[in-house]
């Protein structure tokens, strides 16, 4: 099973309202020695904000302003990007490589948690079983799936393109991870012996 979102965030959440001041928040964090805070909802139609360290020495720190002055509500992020409780960590990896950011709240209707690359690289199982090991396994099992029901039910059938769709997927995903392509999918290789496979998919749709 992948690890998920829920399996490694930080449940214990220390929030803030918009409305306190950047003094305030660097009070908070340093007292449970944080690097973020999530900013209260106003009311439950609103949208979750988030301030982070970076926020308050690029915004505040770098100009001299003083911090007892100025609200989390000028520099915070809002809406931030949220992570759903069951999404598997390499998403959230990926997510966090596409974005930039570095942690998020795990949000599923209220606030659950927040996770951060710190968990991903203390509680994560990646190092024992990094997801392109499972997608071999995976791939190699619907392989012989696909051969066995094109076996079955005829080369050209439906069913026999469904199946290699699935194993095309996986290779592709794999190759995503791997940044590359295939040098040869195992549609392309089982079409050398039966071409009329190919054929069949091309001409079905």
């Amino acid at each position: 099973m992948m690890m998920k979102a829920q399996d490694i965030m930080t449940k214990d959440v220390v929030t803030i309202r918009g409305s306190a001041t950047v003094a305030e928040a660097v009070a908070k964090m340093k007292e449970r020695s944080l690097r973020a805070l999530i900013v209260d909802r106003r009311h439950d139609q609103d949208s979750y904000g988030i301030v982070t360290e970076t926020d308050i020495i690029y915004k505040v720190t770098a100009y001299g302003k003083d911090p007892k002055t100025i609200r989390v509500y000028e520099i915070m992020t809002k809406p931030c990007i949220v992570v759903n409780p069951n999404l598997g960590v390499e998403y959230v990896a990926r997510l966090f490589a596409n974005t930039g950011i570095r942690r998020a709240p795990v949000i599923k209707d209220t606030l659950l948690g927040i996770i951060s690359v710190t968990d991903i690289l203390t509680k994560g199982d990646f190092v024992e079983k990094p997801k392109s090991l499972l997608l071999e396994d995976q791939i190699q099992k619907a392989v012989e799936e696909a051969r066995a029901l094109c076996a079955s039910k005829g080369v050209t059938s439906p069913e026999c393109a469904a199946a290699w769709d699935i194993v095309e997927e996986l290779q592709a995903e794999l190759a995503h991870q791997r940044s590359q392509k295939p040098s040869k999918t195992a549609f392309e290789e089982y079409c050398e012996d039966n071409p009329e496979a190919l054929e069949a998919r091309i001409y079905d749709s």
